[in-house]
Formats: structure tokens, sequence, C-alpha cells
């Protein structure tokens, strides 16, 4: 087998070349599986399949069909879809045709989809339904560069001369390929490496989203850079519900095409515990919010179950815990994941009563899930890794293509994100900043070249504006980001995130949890509660029926919540310590802008947003 540096030294141009070397290698094998709804709109999906030979006549045609419109080199092709197995197809299509990639969070409003249309200058949108068609039509006279919308499923959709199907975009570029068949190869082997493949736009915490520019040799790289870390290989089976929208999904294709596994495809979040034991997955990556839901809706079912069951779980998760912490050390020193006799027995009733339970929700066949995007508690980390359920976290962000770190297969420590790729460079500075450098690194903000200098040096150093600190054998824990770190009045620094995710460890009803403290000289913290999981307690404590707003108000609850808060201050420095806290209304979500599509906390959003109880939290107080 070839040296996996020499195989990223000697990677292709692009992606595209990549995915034209993939198709002639394995034609016949599986590519891609998607969901179809049943017929009756009952009833479980029936997923169907896509060879590698399948997938590239649709994309073929996509491409073809894009040239027929007249898409030129480097020119935008902008996406506004879930994820879905169409997603993939069109960007493939949009590659292939020397085009560039500009996606589009479905859940973006008309005002800032007409933004980022605007500033790319996508000549076409790719959208999935009428509704995402419209925010594009109803902004037509603002956006002279865009000629064309392209409906994926077009019910209720207007077509003319400016919306079009994608069948009916797929027709052309069928038609056109019987007149020039090898008019898709000639443009895949036009590709340079340095031209634009994708802009994606951070939804950033203030102001308008930045376009990140991402050439061809950013994902050429990740694909050849993933598989050399042996995390994939050919027999993998990936389930891929994460926005490809967002550089965390749009990686795992570039990988997946190098390695030429299968991938299961689909969007709906609501169906992921549906979908795991029938896609049975080896692998999966998703935000540490939905392995924080999954220990949530566990502990919660425990203590639905009553005293002894909530106990037996509760002694369980120690157990876990205990057991990944002392096997993960063992590994790190002496290469075997071992553990002393007693323990090891513990684990093995603890197996039987809780942990197989846990595997088998997630398909039975999981080998490993890569977590990133944010920062994974440590203590459902632990739990998860004691429960046979191997969380491998990783790090990166959307100017570096997604995957600059990930922990190495077995040997994987909790708590850290792992290594650097093959190829990729990191170093500390002196502030603690984690400054990286290598191929996987943007070209730089679209039309925003003072922006890019603030965090691009010239001599290719990236400034990542996370803390963090390296071990002597290479592995990179974040402590916290730059402009994360709060000053309490007193002068003492307190990493907001740890302590937020040590509380959503003790607390089995929390959503997501902001603390405060700023120039204060105490902490605070806003709290939201999971509605789903706070429904059985609510049933036994005379809360039935009531409703979300209701429930969190109730004295009860506020006494309940306030138990987890003392629980946690127990583990915690003087100073780091919540004195007091509010349980918010309702949960945060991405329509309210409180959090992004990946479900990252903003934290200026909550804190404007709910700027009376934060000061409610200090009144009465003296600043330092």
């Amino acid at each position: 087998m070839s040296d996996p540096q020499t195989l990223i030294e000697n990677r292709p141009p692009s992606v595209a070349t990549l995915f034209l070397e993939r198709v002639a290698a394995t034609p016949d094998a599986e590519a891609y599986r998607y969901p179809v709804p049943a017929a009756s709109g009952e009833g479980p999906d029936d997923w169907k399949s896509l060879t590698w030979a399948g997938a590239a006549e649709r994309v073929h045609a996509i491409a073809a069909g894009l040239i027929e419109l007249g898409v030129e080199s480097e020119q935008r092709v902008a996406l506004a879809s879930s994820t879905r197995v169409e997603w993939i197809l069109a960007d493939l299509g949009i590659l292939c045709a020397g085009a560039a990639t500009t996606t589009i969070y479905p859940q973006t409003n008309a005002d800032e989809s007409a933004y980022i249309l605007s500033d790319s200058q996508s000549r076409v949108l790719i959208a999935e339904n009428a509704e995402q068609a419209a925010k594009a039509v109803g902004k037509r006279a603002e956006l002279p560069e865009l000629t064309y919308v392209v409906v994926v499923d077009p019910a209720g959709a207007d077509t003319d001369d400016f919306v079009i199907t994608l069948a009916d975009l797929e027709k052309l570029g069928a038609a056109r390929l019987q007149r020039e068949p090898e008019l898709v190869k000639e443009r895949v082997a036009a590709i340079t490496k340095d031209q634009l493949a994708t802009l994606i736009y951070t939804s950033g915490t203030t102001g308008r989203p930045k376009g990140v520019r991402l050439p061809h040799d950013c994902w050429s790289y990740m694909a050849k850079a993933i598989p050399a870390t042996g995390l994939v290989g050919a027999d993998d089976v990936q389930y891929l519900w994460l926005p490809l929208a967002h550089v965390f999904g749009k990686v795992l294709i570039s990988g997946q095409i190098e390695a030429g596994h299968v991938t299961a495809v689909d969007g709906r979040v609501d169906k992921i515990i549906e979908n795991l034991p029938v896609v049975r997955p080896t692998y999966m990556a998703a935000v540490p919010r939905i392995f924080e839901k999954v220990y949530n809706g566990v502990a919660a079912k425990a203590k639905a179950g009553g005293g002894a069951k909530y106990k037996i779980f509760q002694w369980a998760a120690e157990v876990a815990r205990e057991y990944a912490k002392v096997t993960q050390d063992n590994f790190r020193r002496t290469g075997t994941a071992s553990a002393p006799f007693g323990l090891t027995a513990k684990h093995g009733v603890a197996d039987k009563l809780v942990y197989a339970k846990i595997r088998e929700a997630f398909g039975g066949n999981l080998r490993a899930c890569v977590s990133g995007s944010a920062a994974l508690a440590p203590e459902i980390g632990y739990f998860f890794s004691g429960a046979g359920v191997h969380i491998l976290e990783g790090y990166g962000l959307t100017e570096s293509s997604a995957a600059s770190f990930v922990n190495p297969g077995e040997a994987y420590r909790t708590g850290t994100v792992g290594k650097p790729l093959p190829g990729t460079e990191v170093r500390i500075a002196d502030d603690g900043e984690i400054l990286l450098r290598g191929p996987g690194i943007m070209q730089g903000y679209h039309n925003l070249p003072d922006k890019t200098a603030e965090v691009l040096e010239e001599d290719g150093w990236f400034h990542t504006g996370d803390i963090g600190e390296l071990s002597p054998d290479g592995y990179l824990r974040i402590t916290d980001r730059k402009k994360d770190l709060i000053k309490t009045s007193g002068g003492k620094y307190i990493a907001p995130a740890e302590v937020e995710g040590q509380f959503k460890a003790v607390c089995p009803y929390v959503s997501n949890i902001l603390v405060h403290g700023a120039d204060r000289n105490y902490c605070t913290a806003l709290i939201a509660l999971d509605e789903a999981a706070l429904a059985p307690w609510a049933a036994e404590n005379g809360l039935e029926g009531k409703t979300y707003a209701e429930i969190v108000a109730a004295p009860a609850t506020v006494e309940m919540v306030d138990g987890y808060v003392r629980q946690l201050n127990e583990g915690l420095q003087r100073w780091q310590t919540i004195k007091k806290f509010r349980l918010l209304p309702r949960d945060l979500d991405i329509e309210h802008g409180e959090v992004t599509p990946s479900l990252k906390l903003k934290r200026p959003v909550v804190e404007r947003t709910y700027k009376h109880l934060i000061e409610e939290m200090y009144e009465g107080t003296r600043e330092a």
C-alpha cells in the first residue's frame, strides 16, 4: 500500500477528478442510500440505492445542464436545500461543470438568502422546493446576476423561463451530452487546484455572514487526508444527516468518494432514532447536542422507570466513566486498553443491564462516532466511551475546511480533539491561540480583504480565535474561544464552555445553558430545558398538561434545577460557581437566531435577548 503522505502530496487538483476516478474504479458498487416515504404516507420509508455509475449519470447530466444554461468556470451556483441525496448530486454536478457551490441553509430567511446570492454573484440557484425557490423569486429585482432557479421538488412551484425543475435541467444536460459526450470530462480536466470550488457563508454572531473561499485543492486534500487517518475505509457505512450547507457535513462527502464506501443520506433530524437501526452505520458524525440529547433521553427514561431503575442507571453511568478513564489512560501508557479485574466485572454487569441497549439504539454496528462543531462535555464523552459508543472528537473551522484535527481510532482521548491531519501544521501563540497552516486553509473571505488580513498571515498561518494546549505527544485540547473567555471583576478568568459542559453532564433535563459573568463579581446562568426530557418529570410532579412556559415557571421546576446547580458548584472553583440562574420561557433555537444551524450558541444574541433576566440577577450588587 502507498504511504499516506505520498498519496496526499500527489493528490489530484479536485474532488471532481476523484469522483471520475471512483466511478471508473467501482462503477457497480453502492454509493448512496436514500429514503423514499411510503406511498400511503404511513409506515416506514423505503430505502433506495444508487451505484457510483448511477450517481455519475445524474451528476454528468446536472453538470452538462448547468453548462447549457451558460454557467462558466468558477461562476457560482447556489444550493438551498436540506440534506438529501440530490444535494450531493447537485454539488458534484456544479464541481464537475468547473463552477463553484454557494451553500445556503434552508432555515435562512429571504433577506439573508438574497444577500448571500447577491454577494456571491450566484448565476443559478438550486432550491429544494417551492418555499426555498420563493425566497429568490420574491427578490428577483435585487438579483440581476441570477438567471435561473432550479427546483428539486417542484410541487407548488410555478415554472416559467426563470424557474425550471431539476428533472428539466437533467434532460437539458443529457441532450447536450448526446451532442458532446466528452463535455464534462473536458471541464473536469481543465480544473486547477487554486480554482474556487465552494463559498460557505459563516453564520456570524454579529453583522452579515462572511463568505469563506475554499478552492478545489482544499477538498482534494481533505478527501485524501481523512482516509489516511484510518478513520474510514471501503467497507464502511456512513449515516449522513448533518446540514450539508455546513462545512462539517460537506467534508464528509469528500472522504467518502476517496474511500468508496456507502453513505446513507437523510437530513431529517427527527428521523435519526428511527433510521439508525435501519441503516446500521459503522460510523457517523454528529454535533455534541445529539449526544447530549441521547444521554438526557436515556437518563430521563431511567428516572421515569422508578427509583430502582434510576439508581441502576446512575451506577452504570459512573462505572462507564471510570472504565473509560482507566482504559484510555492504560492505552496511553502501555498500548493496551485494560482495566483491573473488579472494574471489568462491574463493567460486564452494567453492559448487560444498560450499555448493550444503548449500542443497539445506534444500530449495533457502530465502530465510532465523530463529534465536532462545538465542545463535547467530557463526562458525556466518558459515559459513551465506557458504554462502547466511541466518540472521536475532532476540530476544525469553516476556514480550515472542517477537519484539521481528529482523534486517532483506538488511541482516542476524551476531552481532546486528537492530532492534526497529515499535512496540517499547528502552533500555539504566546497568548494561547491556536494557529493552523496547511492545504485545508481558505484563500480568504469573499470580497473582504481587510477581514482576511485580520486572521490570515502572509506566510499562511491562520488565527483560529480558539485557545488551546498541545500535549507532548501532539494531542490538542481546546480550552475556549479567545473572545468567549470571561474575566470577572475580581480578575479571575473563566471558560464558560467548560462550566456549561459540566452542567450538561450533571442535569438530564438541560437543553442549553449560557454562563455569564464578564466584568461582574459572580457568575450567573440562563438555562433552557429539554421539553421532551422534561415531560415525564412534569407528569410525576403535578404539572401534566401544562405548557412548557408554565412548567419552567413552576416553583417545583426551579427547585429541581437548583439542586443540579448546587451539585455542579460542588466541583467548581469558588469564582466559577453559579450564584444565580434563570430558566428561559422557551428553548433557544435557529429561528430566533440564538443558535447556528450547527447548534452552536450565539452568546451575544442570547445575552441581548435576555438582558433583562441577566440584569435582574445582578440587581442590588455592587460591582468591584
